[in-house]
């Protein structure tokens, strides 16, 4: 396989998981009748963005790198969030952040 194809590959790979994650967001939120973001979409998130931002970097495209390497942190950031609250380990203040239902 040459290389063209292989980082092709890459790029397309990355760009169904990274739409994925929209698509998971939406079943979840059909099923609960309601907005929500499953953990599911963080991990198609880093995972389509790591795949993208390889391709990125091969194809030399510095908008392209700046803009896939941002999410990284977001995304990461929200895991921890979210393995807090499993844990329990949520701040009480924590409450006084969130916005009104």
């Amino acid at each position: 396989m040459s290389s063209f194809n292989f980082w092709l590959i890459v790029g397309f790979a990355g760009q169904i998981l990274f739409s994925l994650r929209f698509f998971v967001q939406w079943l979840a939120s059909e099923r609960q009748k309601k907005s929500v973001i499953p953990v599911s979409f963080w991990y198609f998130s880093i995972f389509g963005s790591f795949l993208l931002l390889s391709y990125a970097i091969h194809r030399q495209d510095p908008v392209f790198i700046v803009g896939q390497s941002m999410g990284f942190v977001i995304y990461i950031r929200n895991l921890v969030l979210i393995d807090r609250e499993k844990k329990g380990l949520v701040s009480e203040n924590a409450a006084d952040f969130q916005s009104p239902d």
